[in-house]
């Protein structure tokens, strides 16, 4: 179909072969379909416009929003009677609390003339909360098919392996399909295919080049890159808009938002300013930081050790694991003065961006700079889960021979400061303390 190719762009593969699960309307699919991969890398997008554009009925259902089993189910089968019926036919709520009533009123829900010889498909987004609710659940609903006789997929998706999906009791294995991580030409690709209908697409995409060449090294998600790019073109244009420089002159372009690019940099992932704030700085030329945003650096509260676990993250992604053992040791014994030279020639860490660090390194050092014994609790790995959530920690990917997970840290050297301020001057006061930690890390790193 080449309107869907124009779009979905760069997933040509997963697309064929959706299709070829999908086959024709009256046919029998695949009964479950598990769908993986990093956050905004096209899951939730292609599902959608492929079930859209081929016109198949279909429910789509995020389980964030039904947090419970009760909520869940009416919502599929909600949604499903709205298919099935008419408006005036589908005005009545549908209750159901158990799985064993949602198989017996999906049957009577599917037995519509509109649904009897065609695939129904159930999206459920968002999968990973799945394994929080009633045991059953997940099974059921791999074996819906089975359970009720009629021709239903149900698909997964979600940002986690199907390994560590899959149930303890025995289950029915979905059909897998990975999802990787889109490449700087695909999000070149999907980036310029967006450029303003009143200049050139060699210009935009000119534009999207510089703007990967900044961002692609501290953030890979498209949709944070897609914001960026629609929040900062005006900038790049602006020397076109007034005369002053033409579509081909790169380097006055590039001399004009560069400036602009760097401020942007404090405030990717975290969106400390909404949009219309962004606007006002680029036209009063001030610092990012007289803007008091969402989120502002001086104003930044966290729990207590996830205060620690940042700071900790920071200097595992900031300096190389070799000096662990130098920066956080007591007696770490002692440092030839030629090979102390030869680092310092080196380029700053902080040019080169955060480095992915394990976490049994992120923990060594936790245990080092807090001032007080830390058990390794379940408290401590929430703290970790929700910097993750919250976009301080970045999850990049798991240790090929011990599946330990590795991250980096996403904020910036100020954040920290801000953050480890209060500690700071509460060591300073410690005399017995000055020996064996070393705060001014904190403010030197890199």
């Amino acid at each position: 179909m080449p309107h869907l190719e124009n779009m979905v762009l760069c997933r040509e593969s997963q697309v064929s072969t959706l299709q070829s699960l999908f086959g024709e309307r009256h046919h029998f699919s695949f009964p479950s379909i598990f769908i993986y991969g990093h956050t905004a890398s096209g899951k939730t997008y292609v599902t959608q416009t492929l079930l859209r554009s081929l016109e198949l009925p279909h429910v789509f259902v995020n389980c964030v929003e039904c947090f419970t089993l009760r909520l869940l189910l009416e919502q599929i089968l909600n949604k499903l009677n709205h298919l099935s019926s008419s408006e005036s036919e589908c005005s009545t709520h549908i209750t159901c609390e158990i799985f064993n009533d949602f198989v017996r009123l999906f049957k009577r829900i599917t037995e519509a003339e509109n649904l009897k010889d065609q695939t129904v498909y159930i999206v459920l987004d968002k999968a990973e909360y799945l394994r929080d609710m009633e045991a059953n659940l997940l099974p059921g609903f791999l074996r819906l098919q089975e359970l009720t006789g009629r021709n239903v997929t149900v698909i997964f998706l979600s940002e986690i392996v199907w390994e560590k999906f899959r149930p303890n009791t025995g289950c029915f294995e979905p059909f897998v399909l990975y999802f990787p991580d889109y490449s700087i030409g695909n999000l070149q690709k999907i980036l310029s295919h967006d450029h303003p209908p009143e200049y050139s697409a060699d210009f935009y995409a000119a534009y999207i080049n510089i703007l990967l060449g900044v961002f692609y090294t501290v953030c890979r998600d498209l949709k944070e890159l897609r914001h960026l790019a629609a929040l900062n073109f005006p900038k790049y244009c602006e020397p076109v808009v007034k005369g002053e420089a033409n579509e081909r002159d790169t380097r006055k372009l590039w001399r004009n938002i560069e400036p602009h690019l760097k401020k942007a940099m404090q405030t990717v992932y975290l969106r400390e300013i909404s949009s219309s704030q962004w606007e006002k700085l680029q036209k009063d030329d001030t610092d990012p930081g007289q803007l008091k945003g969402l989120s502002a650096y001086t104003h930044v509260e966290l729990p207590y050790y996830s205060k620690f676990i940042l700071i900790a993250a920071y200097l595992a992604s900031y300096n190389p694991a070799r000096t662990d053992k130098r920066f956080f040791l007591k007696h770490h014994g002692k440092i030839k003065k030629t090979n102390f030279l030869k680092k310092h020639e080196k380029t700053s860490n902080h040019l080169l961006g955060p480095k992915p660090f394990p976490l049994d390194r992120l923990l060594a050092i936790l245990y080092s700079i807090v001032d007080s014994r830390v058990a390794p609790t379940a408290n401590i790995f929430s703290q970790i889960t929700s910097l993750v959530t919250l976009q301080l920690l970045t999850l990049v990917g798991h240790d090929d021979q011990l599946d330990e997970p590795k991250y980096k840290c996403t904020v910036s050297l100020d954040f920290i400061r801000a953050i480890a301020s209060m500690w700071y001057l509460r060591l300073l006061q410690k005399k017995e303390n000055r020996k064996e930690y070393k705060p001014s890390l904190l403010l030197k790193v890199g």
